[in-house]
């Protein structure tokens, strides 16, 4: 399955159940941004060894399910907003790569100057 054929599913999903009038853009988001809130939720007390290897533990089943859930309302709000998702990842990208170009920030977290 391709992006394209996620969104195709999720669209039918939608129409199938006569959810598309609840989902508006700013529903949409809401929802997203509860379900990254349990995403979160599920790393909340991890160390960062205890995060870094979740998916081989008994939260692995949990996390994946989140991330599902979180993939699944951000390629709806796409959808709904009727935004190319590959290409603004791949513009995304881009503009980072600038903002931080490879040579001048490997090995630093800090944030770009704007």
């Amino acid at each position: 399955m391709n992006l394209d054929d996620l969104r195709d599913q999720v669209r039918a999903f939608a129409v199938e159940r006569d959810w598309q009038q609840f989902h508006t853009p700013k529903n949409l988001a809401m929802a997203l941004a509860g379900e990254v809130g349990e995403l979160l939720a599920e790393m909340q007390w991890l160390t960062a060894e205890q995060s870094t290897a979740v998916m081989h533990s008994d939260d692995g089943a949990r996390v994946r399910a989140e991330i599902g859930d979180v993939m699944i309302y951000l390629v709806r709000l796409a959808d709904v907003l009727d935004i190319d998702l590959i290409g603004a990842a791949r513009d995304k990208l881009a503009e980072s790569a600038r903002r931080y170009p490879a040579a001048e920030v490997r090995g630093s977290a800090a944030k770009a100057r704007r």
